[in-house]
């Protein structure tokens, strides 16, 4: 997870922009015959330009540093900026910022582009229009009080002058940087929280947007790559003599071993180059190898299900207390068990990883790629190539999905590398099948819970235990157990009132390259948290809603570090972003009331109910589903009740709630990888499946709380609730109760 660092105002103009740090102010006013160029410098410049260009046309530029994959990002971080500044949106012009850590983070993962820097990007406006007004009203020989931002113009009322933008760009120049400014009040908003079409939307439905597998380079090769089955394997030995013979094949090259850990390094193998995609695929598919499968030659995932659900049973490590869970059991009325599993998990994005590289005369290295991490990537390129990371230049493409994968810039270090040594550009795309069988996977889970009932039905004592290998053994090959950032998943922050509680956390031993998916740990959490509420209900005799009000209980904020948890709200305060179970419980209440909960419903049919607050927001979704005459489970219709705070566009709120119910339904009903003999057997939609348009609900119904706070994500907390929402749905209409993902295994799907 990207280190998170907490400003005021004043320290975010003071900063320098250092790599990791807060973030740059980022306001420049130059000539309009300067090129909004990285790289611009004038006499006019009055900072290092990272953000916005103000230039002496009235044009004013903003640069997005963060990936659009679908999500909106290049429209929402402008008009946060546009808003504050009074710019005209026809007077924009986006520019996407290469990656450079000027920019601070530029990692699009965690849902952080608006909830993190929400007060910085209002800040960097805010101080643009405070510059514009000081040049106006010392044009004017006016104070700058009586001066005031509208519409791409500064105005004073009582001399009735007006100037736009570009007309103060020679004066502004001269002005100081104000170290604090005022923002404006959400009444006076133009763009922040209104629905605004996306900025790519045309050339997206066009085909005129571009991505990184559209990427054409002069002189450019095409590499396609055929890796060890099993992650760290190596070649015995290799016969490359067909693939050379193949018209268009220029090149076998072998790559250098799989490192450990695998950090984000190629896993090697053997690259063939050739002067089309065509011919370096059938060329791969001629090559004759004898692999070494290594130390994860052996891994099962059937046998090693067995272990894992083994450890969630035995005593882990505590990470949170509270209470005396033992003492309560005794006294208990009613004691109830569970055990929930989720399997490994593939990103599956539409598409797949492709990246183009070239080397430059200078000794470094410019690519194009589409990454939702430049400086990763910057950083890995330059390691893998044994140069600085100044003289690497990464390009970010449009990303056709990504929902973490992308995160990882491997496959652009192939790229990189193998430009390197063929003394060509050359860009690596990846099959369907590498994606899949070779990318990072989401970590398998098993969970076992405990929970004791008093005669009243109310729980008195709970005890939780999770195991799954860490994200951690990617960077570290000793990791075996969960880290307190994963914990902190769906784990330990844990909003319900029970009075004796104690979270223990599973050793596990990664044997694939793990990595973090959308919502993350959050998915298998909020599967078992929110399945086991829903049998609580039943078993105390309850409607399942209004259990789970009941474990709220009372409106109050949750401090997990109280009760000796390590939990870092994602490096937002807990006074800023408190686990609130109010607003939890108002959620729940929502979303059942958009469902119609307690209604009479046909033969058949059930609805189930779940809620989980994950990246400082809250979701609660109900579905409606039944049982076809064929055995199969129907889901007929999904409602989703997001609080996320200030929201800045509920139209891409919508949307991605909208694609978290399919993303959701899709791992519930289908998602599962296995491994045999060290390698993953899936390799294509055919079987790892997606939610196809005949399965999908009638209706996705949102509706997005009006909460004044500050904002929380939005792109992956709407996925977690789902598939318990599902299944707890399934139990209502049916009475059977499914404790394992995907439904498919039980033949529901």
């Amino acid at each position: 997870m990207s280190r998170i660092e907490q400003l005021s105002r004043r320290e975010f103009l003071q900063r320098t922009g250092k790599a990791g740090g807060g973030l740059v102010l980022a306001l420049t006013l130059t000539s309009a015959c300067q090129p909004g160029r990285e790289d611009a410098a004038d006499a006019s410049v009055v900072a290092p330009n990272v953000y916005v260009n103000v230039r002496d046309d009235g044009v004013v530029e903003i640069y997005c540093h963060r990936s659009e994959m679908g999500q909106g990002i290049r429209t929402c971080l402008p008009q946060i900026i546009a808003d504050e500044m009074e710019a005209n949106w026809d007077r924009i012009k986006l520019i996407q910022a290469l990656g450079d850590e000027k920019y601070g983070d530029q990692n699009t993962d965690g849902s952080t582009s608006i909830r993190q820097q929400f007060d910085l990007l209002r800040t960097a406006g805010a101080s643009a229009r405070e510059m514009l007004i000081a040049a106006a009203a010392a044009t004017w020989g006016v104070p700058a009080a009586d001066c005031v931002a509208r519409e791409h113009a500064i105005h004073h009322a009582a001399s009735g002058k007006s100037a736009g933008f570009g007309d103060l760009v020679s004066a502004a120049a001269d002005m100081d940087v104000p170290e604090d400014v005022s923002f404006k009040s959400p009444d006076e908003y133009r763009y922040i929280g209104k629905s605004m079409d996306i900025i790519d939307g045309f050339a997206m439905t066009t085909g005129q947007a571009n991505y990184g597998i559209d990427t054409v380079l002069p002189d450019m090769l095409y590499a396609s790559i055929e890796r060890c089955p099993a992650v760290g394997g190596t070649v015995k030995s290799l016969d490359d003599t067909a693939t050379k013979s193949i018209a268009g094949v220029t090149a076998v090259l072998q790559l250098p071993d799989a490192t450990s850990p695998p950090l984000f390094n190629p896993l090697g193998g053997v690259a063939v180059l050739a002067e089309n995609t065509w011919a370096a695929q059938q060329g791969r598919e001629a090559l004759d190898i004898e692999w070494d499968y290594g130390a994860n030659a052996e891994y099962d995932s059937a046998s090693y299900r067995e272990k894992l659900m083994q450890t969630s049973r035995d005593a882990g490590r505590s990470v949170l207390n509270r209470g005396d869970v033992e003492v309560a059991f005794g006294d208990a009325a009613t004691i109830h068990e569970a055990e929930y599993f989720a399997p490994h998990l593939s990103q599956a994005p539409m598409e797949p990883p492709a990246a183009a590289a070239r080397m430059t005369d200078d000794g470094g290295c410019e690519v194009w790629a589409c990454t939702q991490d430049p400086q990763s990537a910057q950083q890995t390129v330059a390691g893998v190539l044994g140069i600085d990371k100044s003289k690497v230049k990464v390009n970010v493409t449009l990303l056709g999905g990504a929902f973490g994968r992308k995160s990882k810039p491997d496959f652009i270090a192939e790229a990189a590398w193998l430009a390197k040594e063929a003394g060509h550009p050359v860009k690596v795309t990846w099959t369907r099948e590498d994606d899949i069988r070779h990318g990072y996977l989401h970590s398998v889970s098993a969970q076992c819970i405990k929970a004791g009932l008093d005669a009243d039905g109310n729980t008195t004592a709970w005890r939780h235990c999770t195991a799954f290998p860490s994200i951690g053994s990617t960077f570290d090959a000793t990791a075996t157990g969960p880290s307190a950032g994963e914990l902190g998943l769906g784990f330990v922050d844990n909003p319900y009132a029970i009075p004796n509680m104690r979270l223990e956390a599973g050793d596990a031993t990664a044997h694939l390259r793990i990595g973090w998916l959308r919502s993350v740990c959050n998915v298998y959490h909020a599967f078992a948290n929110c399945s086991f509420v829903d049998e609580l209900a039943y078993l105390a005799g309850a409607d399942p809603k209004d259990y789970l009000l009941r474990l709220l209980g009372p409106p109050r904020h949750v401090d997990p570090t109280a009760e000796g948890a390590e939990y870092g709200n994602y490096g937002q305060g807990l006074d800023t972003h408190p686990i609130d179970t109010g607003r939890i419980a108002a959620v729940v209440e929502e979303v059942a009331d958009m469902a119609g909960w307690g209604r009479e419903l046909p033969p058949g049919h059930g609805l189930g109910i779940a809620v989980h607050r994950s990246f400082l927001t809250t979701v609660g979704t109900v579905a409606e589903v039944s049982v076809s005459d064929a055995g199969k489970l129907v889901v007929h219709e999904l409602w989703t009740a997001i609080d996320a705070g200030t929201v800045i566009n509920p139209d891409r709120v919508k949307a991605q709630m909208e694609g978290a119910g399919i993303f959701g339904m899709s791992l519930a009903l289908h998602g599962e990888i296995t491994a045999k003999g060290g390698a993953v057997v899936e390799g294509n939609y055919d079987s790892y499946p997606v939610v196809r348009m005949n399965e999908a609900p009638a209706a996705i119904n949102v509706h997005i709380m009006d909460v004044d706070a500050p904002p929380g994500g939005v792109g992956e907390p709407g996925v977690p609730p789902v598939a318990p929402a599902i299944v707890n749905a399934y139990f209502a209409a049916t009475g059977n109760r499914v404790r394992e993902l995907p439904l498919r295994n039980a033949g529901l799907a």
